[in-house]
């Protein structure tokens, strides 16, 4: 189980290696993605709180890059934040997701990214539930929720 003592390490002395690599020009990613999605993934935008399709959805399955399909997060580690956007205690697999110090707007945050193909994704904090202590906070439009992988466990 990752740590915030992990994701701070993550984040200064680099990230674990993904599973692969998913590469292509912004123009590809521009024609493959819709105006927001592109916004967010690929610019490191932001959703409006309370607006995302996914954040008041908690129907079982697994979140997946928008981008490039890869699996993120389990529907099982999903829970409601009050915050107004999907929160999440732990990625689905500790080389799923890239950290990166993020120091604009005046803050010092931890960056979330998809591992596999960069794509912007939200922030990590240390004020999630136990036994993690983390909260994954994730852009809707970064994820789409495939419904058809159920985690067993």
């Amino acid at each position: 189980m990752l740590t915030w003592k992990n994701v701070i390490n993550f984040s200064v002395n680099g990230n674990p290696t993904p599973d692969r690599r998913v590469e292509k020009s912004e123009s590809e990613w521009e024609a493959q993605l819709t105006p927001e999605q592109f916004r967010i993934t690929r610019q490191k935008g932001t959703e409006r709180p309370h607006s995302g399709a996914l954040c008041s959805i908690y129907d079982e399955g697994q979140y997946n890059c928008v981008c490039c399909d890869t699996p993120l997060f389990d529907s099982t580690i999903k829970f409601s934040s009050g915050t107004g956007w999907p929160s999440f205690t732990q990625p689905i697999k500790e080389n799923a997701i890239k950290y990166e110090k993020d120091s604009s707007f005046g803050m010092v945050r931890v960056e979330v990214m998809c591992n596999s193909c960069d794509g912007h994704l939200g922030h990590v904090f240390p004020d999630g539930p136990e036994p993690s202590g983390l909260r994954y906070c994730v852009n809707s439009e970064s994820m789409i929720l495939n419904k058809e992988v159920v985690n067993e466990n």
